[in-house]
């Protein structure tokens, strides 16, 4: 299993209520390390794209992927290397967060990629822009998880998010911000969230095909990520712990009372 495999398949994992035994992340976090990317593979990417930290990883460039983006953890293709590099880096950051937050390496190697995000990186900030825009998303999930306490950041971030993101013709950035509301504090998530309610009803209560691989991966994450937004609600409270099911090859969930 590639890292970034292994990344995403935590992720769903843990998005589904699964729960991961101390010996169990101790194995995703020596995999991860022992993945870095090493400095001359580094300084020879960026020499070849003209950039630096700032804008490209700072720990884990993907490796050679048959010319193909990597997908991130509620896939958005990718077309640039910005969106691809920086969420498979903040994605694997912020696991190894989640299970080593004790560990100097680590802690250093988060601090460090944070204050690069909120000083001198533009999807850090204000920017707009393509998909360094949609890089936003996982650096506000990353603060999230490694720095809770950036609260003025997080409403910035999520405030540009929900000016701009593209509801009707980006489905699948929605899609990864939905997850970020899912797991925001709910002081921050609350604007994204009542915008969203009458959609996330909508598509919760719709039955899905399962017939392919990819439907199988992603389609039962999508509804434990509406479920979890929804359940934040107080009339939804009641579903927080349901899952959806599988009956004839297709998706569903229970919203009945």
């Amino acid at each position: 299993m590639t890292a970034h495999e292994l990344m995403v398949k935590t992720n769903h994992y843990l998005i589904k209520d699964g729960v991961l035994t101390e010996p169990q992340k101790a194995n995703i976090v020596r995999q991860l390390l022992a993945v870095r990317t090493d400095e001359r593979t580094k300084q020879r990417f960026y020499k070849s794209m003209e950039a630096g930290t700032e804008t490209y990883p700072a720990y884990y460039i993907p490796p050679y992927n048959k010319n193909k983006k990597l997908q991130t953890v509620i896939p958005m293709s990718p077309k640039t290397h910005i969106l691809s590099m920086n969420a498979y880096e903040l994605d694997i950051l912020r696991l190894l967060f989640l299970f080593a937050l004790e560990n100097p390496v680590v802690t250093d190697m988060v601090k460090t990629r944070l204050e690069q995000l909120k000083y001198r990186v533009c999807f850090g900030g204000g920017c707009i822009m393509g998909e360094c825009f949609h890089s936003t998303l996982p650096v506000l999930r990353l603060i999230n998880t490694a720095a809770p306490y950036e609260k003025e950041w997080m409403h910035r971030l999520a405030a540009k998010i929900n000016n701009h993101i593209d509801y009707k013709y980006k489905e699948n950035s929605v899609n990864y911000y939905l997850l970020c509301l899912s797991e925001l504090p709910y002081d921050i998530a609350k604007e994204g969230l009542e915008r969203c309610k009458n959609e996330l009803y909508t598509r919760i209560n719709k039955s899905v095909s399962i017939n392919t691989e990819r439907a199988k991966t992603y389609q039962p994450v999508l509804y434990y990520v509406y479920r979890n937004c929804l359940s934040r609600f107080d009339e939804y409270e009641y579903i927080k712990n349901r899952q959806p099911f599988e009956k004839n090859g297709r998706l569903y969930f229970d919203m009945n009372k």
